[in-house]
């Protein structure tokens, strides 16, 4: 099959670029485009150089399944007319909450691609990674609430937020003075509870797309909050969730279901580094589960920690697996 990648020149482009070449996927073609900027680039795939074209200029119709990886309006401006000529698969948020666009993670409920109509939403990063520990422990217990706090690296605000951390700390080394240009705060050094605008009641998007996302793949009976802070980490997102079932639950069974659960694996020793921080998930197609225990408060609800490096499970590798998911199918 051919496929493209609409943003190849972007972080989750080139990481979609990388999970490609490891991926089962029989490739015949693979088309390259971006904006006029970054048009005539040369980037590598299988060994072989590709030449990035122009999104103006380019022929949606030369692939099958066409990864878009460029931002919301990109997606609003070209996803439709591409949907007419190939399968989309959006990074963006513009299409997650839309009724008629199935939003997928692969492991989780992938039989909602059955109805989609060529264009397909991949969730927001922090949502994807809690979904893959909450969908077997809803089927097991039913959940009745979430309260989950995320501390999100930078990466996830694109590589001019990435360069910002690393130019405000060595600024900040230097005793020179912070500009903030990407932040609303400075964040070497710094944690900023804000990520994404402010939409009613006080809460962000971010806090926002947690909560309605998990009630679209998940269950919209199931209630969720969320806290989202930026952290002055590179790569990888972290969460504290707090998960209420609707009854009584045994811990044990609760890690044995982890330990199986698709994508996930279970790092939880009592002991000094018995648990996974972002560093070392970084570059790991895993979701990984630390500080599963019981909450003393409330006897239907526990804690855990949940760490994904956020440009693969939460953006490129779960993009590649709906697409091996839809030829699976097909």
């Amino acid at each position: 099959m051919n496929f493209a990648i609409i943003g190849a020149t972007g972080n989750v482009g080139r990481k979609t670029i990388e999970v490609l070449e490891k991926s089962r996927l029989e490739i015949d073609n693979l088309f390259l485009v971006a904006s006029e900027k970054s048009a005539g680039k040369k980037l590598i795939f299988n060994k072989k150089e590709i030449v990035v074209e122009r999104l103006e200029k380019y022929d949606f119709s030369k692939a099958e399944i066409t990864i878009f990886a460029a931002g919301s309006e990109i997606a609003k401006n070209w996803a439709p007319k591409a949907a007419k000529k190939t399968i989309v698969i959006d990074n963006s948020k513009y299409f997650r909450m839309d009724q008629d666009v199935p939003l997928v993670v692969a492991e989780v409920n992938p039989n909602a691609l059955r109805t989609h109509k060529n264009i397909i939403a991949n969730p927001n990063c922090s949502t994807i990674q809690l979904m893959l520990p909450l969908k077997p422990l809803h089927e097991k217990y039913k959940i009745k609430r979430v309260v989950v706090s995320t501390y999100q690296a930078v990466s996830g605000a694109g590589k001019a937020s990435v360069d910002e951390l690393f130019d405000q700390t060595k600024d900040y080394l230097e005793g020179k003075k912070i500009e903030s240009k990407n932040f609303t705060k400075q964040i070497a050094f710094n944690l900023i509870p804000h990520i994404d605008s402010f939409v009613e009641d006080g809460y962000t998007k971010e806090e926002w797309k947690m909560e309605n996302e998990t009630k679209k793949i998940l269950d919209k009976k199931i209630g969720l909050t969320a806290t989202c802070v930026r952290v002055p980490v590179k790569t990888s997102h972290s969460e504290s969730a707090n998960i209420e079932f609707e009854n009584e639950y045994d811990l044990e069974t609760v890690r044995d279901i982890l330990r199986k659960a698709p994508g996930c694996k279970v790092v939880d020793e009592n002991k000094d580094g018995g648990y996974i921080s972002p560093l070392e998930a970084e570059g790991d197609y895993l979701t990984f589960i630390s500080r599963i225990r019981k909450d003393h408060s409330n006897k239907k609800a526990l804690n855990m920690w949940i760490v994904s490096d956020n440009l693969l499970k939460g953006a490129a590798l779960n993009t590649v697996q709906i697409a091996e998911c839809l030829i699976k199918k097909k």
